[in-house]
């Protein structure tokens, strides 16, 4: 389930806007007037969406977006006159007034967007640090010199001890390390 932070500077425009998306089945999160209090609940969670307004009592939308953990995304609802004819980077606009059903679409679109994100960071292998290279090298060492093994055996060895204690290869590396030293 998603985060949804909803930020308006006015209360009642945020319980209206929060009631839609509650109707339409989404969770809020919290609802703020200010962008203080945003980057406040923002801290405490990971990822979401911070649906709001053009301007806060203390920041705009835009310094308030600069300030959000990466995360998050924005969809500021505001008249094209506040925002029109200016860079709004990766903030998503929706004209007011707006269709219920163009704002719960835009909502599902930046979620879309975040869960292609995050399978796509789960994708990538982490790269190896020198350190652990260089640890996972001396523990082959150690297998090939005391039990008479190849390369590729030790390779296997601490493959197999990795998935066995479910750590990673480097952990399991300096697990082989410590037991023979």
């Amino acid at each position: 389930m998603i985060n949804i932070i909803v930020a308006f500077s006015r209360p009642e425009d945020g319980r209206n806007i929060k009631n839609i998306l509650i109707k339409n089945g989404l969770q809020v999160t919290a609802s703020c007037t200010s962008g203080s209090q945003v980057l406040a609940h923002a801290d405490d969670l990971r990822s979401g969406i911070v649906v709001g307004g053009f301007r806060f009592g203390d920041m705009t939308c835009r310094q308030l977006y600069r300030q959000l953990p990466s995360g998050f995304d924005m969809l500021l609802i505001a008249s094209p006159a506040k925002w029109s004819g200016e860079n709004m980077g990766e903030i998503v606009c929706l004209p007011a007034p707006f269709k219920v059903c163009d704002l719960i679409s835009s909502v599902r679109m930046i979620e879309r967007m975040q869960s292609e994100k995050r399978r796509q960071r789960k994708g990538r292998p982490q790269e190896r640090s020198e350190e652990d290279t260089k640890v996972i090298a001396q523990a082959k060492a150690v297998l090939i010199s005391r039990n008479s093994m190849t390369e590729p055996d030790a390779h296997r060895y601490l493959q197999k001890c990795s998935m066995d204690s479910g750590t990673g290869i480097a952990e399991a590396a300096r697990m082989v390390l410590r037991l023979y030293q």
